[in-house]
């Protein structure tokens, strides 16, 4: 567990623990927690660069493999986010496919890089998973399996390759040395390059008391505070902000190199005070958010035990990486929940991990029609209800714990 902040070198302690996880997507074959490996889940807060990081995580190859258990491309309302994204910025930065090379870190299955591939940019993806990295191949997709590192970097150098523009989605904040990762993105970049990316929002976690939002993937939940202090360290500049609804609260950050002649939006400023009025920069917002993940737990388990001693069957919606914090850090088992249902096949007759409650096809709900579904998936739960709503199959009552537990 580290001591110092991952970004500035300062001393860092922690304000919180969520106790023993295991790794969030992995997914079990069997019941046994034999050789399941666990680590003590806590986070701390730097007060010299802002920025809200894990203070052990495992390392990057064991939750990166080719058993990933999380492909882009199995939601609709996604796969309409990420056209969006393409066309906002191919439109903003006046991008030509004739002449512009795009790179993507982290491409999963090449839902968003598809987009650029289909009007016919030059592009590469990077995506260490190899599973999720075959089905961006069988799209048409140049891809390479690898981490986007220095090695990576200097091999695109080599070849006289440099972007105009590098996305990612949901993936930065994987990855352990931002200071590695900013010096390489500023080597790829053209003089007047973009880089590109969004991911869930500090301010919106902190707001919503969104604790699931917190697992071993997410190593960091940024602010724009946070990001424009530790890349400025590696010479880019923060130009725009962009809220997202994704994820149950997403922030698009656009950075460009500290030469370039690009203007900063208005919003850069306005967010920022935003996130100072928020008290995003001060320790003791997170103080309170300790107290408040503490009070959601207890809600959470109280309401799952009441439903319990009143016969009540209940069962999970959503295999999520963010149900394993849920389940783990409330110490919700088998004794609470039945089963969990989800439509990804990967996860299908698998167990979750630490708490070892059955995945189960959508089938397995239909047919058992339980009293009450907790909705592990809430960042969907519009496109759920309308789904559930318009297939009419089921007369559950469901269960939600952000921003409040309840029964809508």
């Amino acid at each position: 567990m580290i001591t110092t902040c991952r970004i500035c070198k300062s001393s860092i302690k922690q304000f919180m623990s969520f106790g023993d996880m295991p790794i969030a997507n992995g997914f079990k074959a069997d019941k046994s927690n034999k050789d399941e490996f666990f680590y003590d889940m806590a986070v701390g807060f730097c007060n010299d660069c802002k920025m809200f990081q894990l203070l052990d995580h495992p390392e990057p190859e064991a939750m990166f493999n080719d058993s990933y258990a999380f492909f882009s491309g199995t939601s609709q309302a996604m796969t309409s986010h990420f056209r969006g994204f393409y066309e906002s910025v191919v439109s903003k930065y006046k991008l030509d496919a004739a002449e512009s090379f795009i790179v993507e870190i982290g491409c999963n299955d090449g839902i968003l890089l598809d987009n650029f591939s289909q009007a016919g940019f030059k592009h590469l993806g990077v995506e260490p998973s190899g599973n999720v990295a075959d089905v961006a191949i069988a799209k048409g997709i140049e891809c390479t399996k690898s981490f986007f590192d220095t090695n990576l970097v200097s091999d695109l150098l080599n070849k006289g390759i440099k972007a105009d523009l590098i996305v990612s989605a949901n993936v930065i904040c994987h990855i352990p040395d931002l200071n590695d990762l900013a010096q390489n993105v500023a080597s790829l970049l053209k003089e007047d390059g973009v880089f590109v990316f969004e991911e869930p929002y500090l301010g919106a976690m902190i707001e919503k008391i969104s604790y699931d939002q917190i697992y071993d993937e997410h190593i960091y939940i940024f602010s724009a505070i946070s990001l424009q202090t530790a890349f400025a360290r590696q010479g880019l500049r923060l130009i725009d902000t962009e809220k997202q609804t994704t994820h149950g609260g997403s922030m698009r950050y656009h950075f460009c190199l500290d030469e370039s002649e690009r203007v900063p939006a208005g919003q850069v400023s306005e967010v920022i005070a935003a996130e100072k009025e928020q008290g995003l920069d001060n320790a003791g917002t997170y103080d309170k958010f300790r107290e408040n993940c503490e009070t959601s737990k207890y809600q959470l388990r109280t309401l799952l035990e009441k439903l319990k001693d009143e016969g009540a069957s209940v069962c999970g919606y959503g295999a999520t990486s963010k149900s394993t914090t849920v389940l783990n850090y409330c110490g919700i088992g088998l004794d609470l929940i039945a089963f969990i249902s989800d439509t990804t096949p990967i996860k299908q007759g698998k167990y979750t991990p630490g708490t070892n409650i059955p995945v189960v096809e959508p089938d397995v709900f239909y047919e058992s029609n339980p009293d009450y579904a907790v909705l592990f998936a809430w960042n969907h739960e519009k496109e759920i209800m309308d789904k559930e709503e318009k297939l009419g199959k089921s007369s559950v009552k469901w269960i939600r714990f952000v921003p409040l537990v309840e029964i809508i």
